[in-house]
């Protein structure tokens, strides 16, 4: 980083003021609370930093700014001219300037100008290609230049674009509509924020097998993911239930979905790639073998062990093998993220042993059906290595037959505690999804477990931390669909990116209900704000409307 951090006042500093205040409207000047039965909420707890998920350094003034609702982009660097840069400056000042109006567009009363009318964008690299790993660090100044500072309007500086879209949603939470005045403004300047990732992959599985969800719902989580700070969508496309995406090689495979309406084309796949990629968010799809693959056999029954015992796909046949290398070959041509998923969780062998000429083929190999799944997975794996494919696994294949996985295997860990250890231990990378914690459709897991939910829990030595490249919460789809999908998502789902992306460290001090608690149901409030339906913070069950009348800030 090259910024030059002009220094608050030394005082401020020795302290680390770390305050923002956001001024929200008083309920009791819009309603009498006293005959609706509740308590005014005139402003938040003015000790806590309304940004999430929390930056890694920062330090905050004592001044208000207001900005310029023709708020203008200034860039620098190779990559400040990039269209991804570009369009995410279009997409922020239409969020921050979502209720202004022309008034807003007047001089303020006993002021010439506005503090802050331009936003500059240093990037200092020009390749737009993103993988697991990319930079995503920025600093933020945002100060008003005066006699002891030549740092004016507010600077974003970062190593990539991508990290440039990291200050600008940082940027975006700085930014408060006040109703009084109807101007922007940021409270708490002059900011100076350094900021990186905690973890490489921040992830969300969304599963559109079980439901169906259309391509406009999946960009808007898309979308809702980038608040948070999200960058991975694992996205499981097909399970046993339907077979929604084209397959080119193989035109038959769809034939598993649905029906006819509920299907993804190579384009939409193409479109959703690139939607996510202009937020910095990686796609990972998923092809789960060789289990939760009965709907293959609806376009291929070969692929059946038999019509009447349908899964686990038929290890016997080199057909078998030969689709799934063509489907990987499909695939390969419209994911460019390096990591692909295959799966291999709940392989259930009984139609290998049942199945008579599976069988003969089981006793001419001298194999049990334990070495035949084994012998499926390692196959796969073998297939997706060769299109230049980091596989990644459901834990059970590491439970299974460790010794035997290609060495570049990401474990995932999904059942329980203690197999992320495990697996660092004998030099795999992990990926943290506990089940009892990140697994979003569980409806009673609350909020605080969400956040409290360590991917490093029993990993002490640094060198297996750092093969913990990241987690992952997920939207298992057996009772969701674009109705309640988003509601179920969110807020919890930002309990788990805050921990993935903000320093263990600060989030682990004092008592969760007061210091994140409060900043947590803003971040809620926020999601509301901008379209996406998130659910009330507290309620016993995720995804439950509110109990009763109140303040979004309070449920």
């Amino acid at each position: 980083m090259t910024t030059d951090f002009t220094k608050p006042n030394p005082s401020s500093l020795s302290s680390v003021i770390c305050i923002y205040t956001v001024f929200i409207i008083s309920i009791s000047a819009l309603v009498d609370a006293r005959t609706l039965g509740l308590n005014s909420i005139s402003e938040l707890d003015d000790s806590l930093v309304y940004l999430w998920p929390l930056p890694s350094e920062f330090t905050s003034g004592n001044k208000t700014l207001a900005v310029d609702p023709d708020l203008s982009l200034s860039v620098g660097g190779e990559g400040g001219g990039s269209a991804i840069v570009s369009e995410a400056f279009e997409r922020y000042r239409a969020i921050i300037f979502k209720q202004s109006s022309w008034f807003s567009k007047l001089k303020l009363r006993g002021n010439s100008a506005y503090d802050i009318s331009k936003l500059k964008i240093i990037v200092h690299s020009d390749d737009e290609e993103i993988q697991l790993g990319t930079d995503e660090s920025y600093s933020l100044v945002v100060a008003k230049s005066d006699d002891r500072s030549i740092i004016g309007d507010a600077t974003i500086e970062a190593n990539s674009v991508f990290g440039a879209l990291r200050g600008l949603e940082t940027f975006s939470q700085l930014c408060a509509y006040d109703y009084v005045t109807k101007t922007v403004q940021v409270y708490k300047a002059p900011w100076y924020i350094r900021d990186r990732p905690r973890f490489a992959y921040r992830g969300l599985l969304l599963d559109t097998s079980r439901h169906f969800l259309p391509i406009d719902v999946i960009k808007q989580i898309i979308e809702s993911m980038s608040y948070a700070k999200l960058n991975v969508l694992h996205w499981h496309i097909i399970d046993e239930e339907s077979f929604p995406l084209e397959i080119p090689s193989y035109p038959n495979l769809w034939s598993g979905a649905y029906t006819k309406w509920e299907r993804y084309t190579i384009e939409d796949a193409q479109e959703i790639v690139n939607f996510a990629k202009m937020r910095g968010i990686n796609v990972m799809a998923e092809v789960d073998v060789p289990g939760h693959a009965e709907s293959w056999g609806a376009g291929y029954p070969d692929l059946w062990p038999s019509s009447s015992c349908r899964e686990p796909l038929d290890v016997a046949k080199n057909f078998t093998f030969d689709v799934i290398s063509g489907i990987l070959s499909d695939m390969r041509k419209i994911f460019p993220f390096e990591l692909f998923h295959l799966g291999g969780d709940e392989v259930h062998t009984d139609c290998w042993t049942s199945t008579p000429h599976v069988q003969q083929w089981l006793q001419d190999h001298n194999m049990t059906a334990k070495d035949a799944y084994q012998y499926f997975v390692l196959r796969a794996q073998e297939i997706a290595i060769s299109k230049n494919w980091t596989p990644v696994n459901w834990e059970e294949t590491f439970n299974a037959f460790a010794s035997k996985l290609n060495q570049q295997t990401v474990v995932h860990n999904w059942l329980g505690g203690g197999v992320c250890p495990k697996a660092v231990a004998k030099g795999f990378r992990c990926i943290f999804s506990n089940q009892g914690f990140w697994y979003l459709d569980h409806l009673d897991v609350p909020w605080e477990r969400v956040y409290t939910a360590e991917p490093l829990e029993g990993i002490n030595d640094v060198s297996g931390q750092q093969l913990v490249i990241g987690g992952e919460v997920c939207m298992w789809a057996e009772t969701a669909d674009a109705s309640n999908v988003q509601q179920t998502i969110w807020p919890r789902a930002a309990a788990a990116a805050e921990r993935l992306w903000s320093k263990r460290e600060d989030l682990s001090a004092g008592n969760i209900t007061i210091t994140v608690l409060p900043r947590f149901q803003y971040f809620r409030c926020l999601l509301t704000r901008r379209g996406v339906p998130a659910a009330p913070a507290t309620n016993k069950y995720a995804r439950s409307p509110p109990s009763g009348p109140g303040s979004c800030y309070a449920q």
